[in-house]
């Protein structure tokens, strides 16, 4: 499966990284000299997160960091685009726990 957010979209995206030598001018040099590019890749920070839908059930996602911040996530449910509260789904001894609270 492809590094690539749900909700947003995000994903790798492809650059140059530029290798320089030499003393900047500004430091009393004679300027930086390029020696070469070499291609590199900018990965998103992509995060499963198991999220808890609005009809009470639990799907697990891949989303952005910035997505998870943001606390809002767009889901299609029953053929209709609905942006919910993100919520986070218990698992293991918290849902147990979560159970004897109530």
């Amino acid at each position: 499966m492809a590094r690539r957010c749900e909700i947003s979209g995000k994903g790798t995206r492809s650059g140059k990284s530029i290798a320089r030598r030499g003393l900047p001018k500004k430091k009393g040099g004679v300027g930086l000299k390029t020696t070469g590019h070499t291609k590199r890749t900018f990965k998103s920070n992509i995060q499963k997160v198991r999220v808890l839908l609005p009809d009470g059930s639990v799907r697990r996602m891949r989303l952005a960091t910035s997505v998870i911040k943001s606390g809002r996530v767009t889901v299609r449910i029953n053929g209709t685009d609905q942006t919910v509260p993100l919520v986070k789904a218990l698992r293991g001894r918290n849902r147990a726990f979560s159970r004897q609270e109530n």
